[in-house]
């Protein structure tokens, strides 16, 4: 093997030979002898979506996720409200947009998994798609730990009334529970009913047998949905994509007419310019659009392989990308519209308490006489009531704080548990024990958080067994074997998740196994298109692709502004972790309250672990490669001494637009193509392989396989 340039010469390369020629498969099957070049007999055919309306729901099921609903309205809230929105939306037509368009158009004219998509571009670039494989195997192992979670609330919303609504008997069978009083049934619930937590992450507490059964009936869904690959998985796509929305037009209908919907989302909109000038607001709105996407996971170039090759990839990207936009605000809506209502009668309450203490400390005369506020005191509003504390002098504030009398703001409460696990399983769902019907509203709002991480779910494991299915042709016969197996060795290495003190396990792969890795893959993305295989050439390929060419200003940002933002954000990321170090929220049992802990050394090596091992297939693998090819090519020195040089001027490098296949065979896929529709599949680079049709099992006219020497 020679090395010319940047590549090395592939062993295998399509030539097109004149149509009158065409290459007759001995009677291999009489024979026993192998094929061509060692290659297949006939190419495998490659399943195909049924339609494009189940491509698109696979596409939006894997990138709307639970992201959008706990995260996404967390991040306007805390980061400026209406300017988030329009520093997020400018980020995604900047970078997601393009990295999205890049990985669909590589996908589909490939036709092959991430492994496949990066070897072919170049064998040095195979590390990619593994480490792709390898984050999407982390993620997997904790995001179906939190589809177990809504399992388990989700049987038990099928209780009247739902038991977090209040507070259990303690061991004397008399008084509520002393933890629960001290902080709220809701939370006393998620802490020691649902997870049964230990204080910290180095206290083991065995597993949790419920969850066990949750986590297993979760990986039996997703087995079940996987088992014929996108055949079965898209048709519960269908039922997993769309059901979410219902759900979510539900609660938007019932949240806009609650009382104290409009603060909350008055709230929630509020625009803060300042925080533009903010650069971890700009590092969290380019990670949320990073991740809302998923981009890095190798899933959206797995969905996109199966796709016609001359679909509309661009049109694609925008459509989901927008979708996907407007179901976060969505979500954001239906959030602080519930949010808004809860914290309307909490905020009341705690007017009603404060006013009945202010009287009975007046009327004692421990406090001295002041003005009250206005009005009656007994319908007083939280903003009045907040209006009149706010104007008191200082000292007499401080009296009032002294016998347990605060301010009750709304925006004190919209703030409390509004992000991740606490916003799903703690304040939302305290806000639907406030609903009447609260069991049916509890029902709906946890069948929608399962099927948003079942869709989500789907995308991870097709984005870990399409690329190897690829690589590993011999798995191909063992499809459904290595499905279920792959399943089993998820629920195997999920179970350290589901002990007492498993959510701490979830928090640390999903703040840090994911994030830099992911980063790191997304940027190699980039740089391997813009400046390898090169971004014109590509857009060319493209162009021949869909029949246009795209705007010119791809281009422009694959080679600069999303590699640059890629790089950015990478630094960004290793800085908020040298400048913070890691911590996890725990619970205090004792105290009743959330408290943040810093991670031991065993877990800060386990952290640091994960990170290394999810980038390390990247220059690892580019190391061998690059070992075999110097070998390859000493050899190749040492076997025809003299001949080198000559074949090196006469030899045309995988870079060279005549040479782009790099041993990959002709993909058909199994719709047959329609009337008119000439049989040939071009790879990236534009070359047609199939220049005439197929006349029988192993029979081609038109193209020639030949093996170089």
């Amino acid at each position: 093997m020679f090395r010319f340039g940047l590549f090395p010469c592939p062993s295998v390369c399509v030539a097109p030979v004149p149509a009158a020629m065409e290459k007759v498969k001995p009677e291999s099957e009489d024979t026993g002898e192998p094929s061509l070049g060692g290659l297949p007999e006939e190419p495998p055919t490659r399943p195909a979506w049924s339609s494009k309306a189940q491509y698109i729901l696979a596409q939006v099921g894997f990138s709307v996720g639970l992201g959008n609903v706990w995260r996404f309205p967390y991040l306007c809230h805390q980061n400026g409200g209406g300017a988030f929105l329009l520093l997020y939306l400018l980020l995604l037509l900047v970078i997601g947009i393009p990295l999205f368009f890049l990985e669909l158009a590589a996908g589909q004219s490939i036709r092959q998994g991430s492994i496949g998509v990066w070897q072919h571009l170049s064998p040095r670039l195979v590390g990619i798609g593994f480490a792709s494989c390898v984050v999407c195997g982390f993620v997997s192992l904790y995001y179906n730990v939190i589809i177990a979670w809504s399992l388990f609330y989700l049987g038990h919303s099928f209780r009247s009334p739902l038991p977090w609504e209040s507070c259990p008997l303690g061991t004397n069978h008399s008084q509520p529970e002393p933890e629960c009083v001290r902080s709220s049934p809701t939370t006393y619930f998620w802490y020691r009913e649902a997870l049964n937590v230990t204080e910290s992450i180095s206290t083991s507490g065995g597993l949790n047998l419920a969850l066990v059964f949750c986590l297993l009936a979760a990986w039996a869904l997703v087995c079940g949905a996987m088992i014929r690959g996108i055949k079965s998985s898209g048709k519960v796509l269908y039922f997993s994509s769309l059901f979410p929305y219902v759900v979510l037009f539900c609660f938007l209908v019932r949240g806009l007419l609650l009382d104290g919907a409009a603060d909350g989302i008055r709230i929630m909109f509020t625009p803060q310019l300042a925080v533009w000038g903010d650069m971890q607001v700009w590092r969290q709105a380019a990670t949320q659009v990073f991740f809302a996407l998923g981009l890095g996971f190798g899933s959206v170039i797995a969905y996109s392989s199966y796709n016609p090759r001359h679909n509309d990839c661009h049109s694609d990207a925008l459509l989901v990308a927008g979708i996907n936009f407007i179901t976060s605000l969505l979500a954001t809506l239906v959030v602080f519209a519930v949010l808004g209502f809860r914290a309307t009668v909490v905020a009341r309450a705690c007017v009603a308490r404060n006013m009945e203490m202010l009287s009975l400390l007046l009327r004692t005369g421990a406090l001295p006489t002041l003005a009250l506020p206005p009005g009656n005191l007994s319908v007083l509003s939280p903003a009045s009531y907040s209006t009149w504390y706010q104007g008191l002098p200082a000292e007499l504030g401080a009296a009032l704080q002294g016998h347990g009398l605060s301010d009750c703001q709304l925006e004190d409460e919209m703030n409390k548990g509004v992000e991740g696990t606490g916003l799903a399983f703690i304040t939302f769902t305290e806000a639907m024990t406030l609903l009447p019907a609260s069991p049916f509203w509890s029902v709906l709002f946890f069948l929608m958080l399962l099927n948003l991480g079942l869709s989500t779910m789907l995308g991870n494991m097709q984005g870990i067994l399409t690329p190897l299915l690829d690589h590993y042709p011999q798995l191909q016969h063992r499809r459904t074997l290595f499905t279920v197996l792959c399943c089993i060795g998820g629920f195997l290495l999920g179970l350290p998740f589901i002990q007492c003190s498993g959510s701490y396990f979830v928090s640390m792969f999903d703040d840090y196994s994911a994030t830099l890795p992911l980063v790191a893959v997304v940027a190699c993305e980039a740089m391997a298109v813009a400046w390898i295989y090169g971004a014109d050439r590509f857009l060319a390929d493209v162009e021949a692709m869909l029949g246009w060419r795209p705007w010119w200003l791809y281009g422009y940002m694959w080679r600069y502004g999303s590699l640059l933002a890629m790089l950015g954000l990478l630094l960004a990321s290793l800085g908020q972790i040298c400048l913070n170090p890691p911590t996890y929220q725990a619970w205090v049992r004792t105290q009743a309250v959330e408290t943040r802990l810093p991670y031991p050394p065993w877990a800060l090596a386990m952290l640091i672990s994960l990170i290394v091992l999810a980038v390390l297939p990247i220059p690892l693998l580019c190391l061998q490669q690059l070992m075999r090819e110097r070998l390859g090519w000493h050899g190749q020195q040492g076997a025809s001494p003299g001949a080198g040089e000559g074949e090196e001027e006469e030899e045309e490098s995988p870079a060279d637009p005549e040479c782009p296949a790099n041993g990959y065979l002709p993909v058909r896929t199994e719709e047959p193509p329609g009337a008119g529709e000439q049989a040939s599949v071009t790879l990236l680079g534009g070359l047609d392989l199939m220049g005439g049709q197929k006349e029988g099992k192993g029979q081609w006219r038109g193209a020639s396989v030949i093996p170089l020497p």
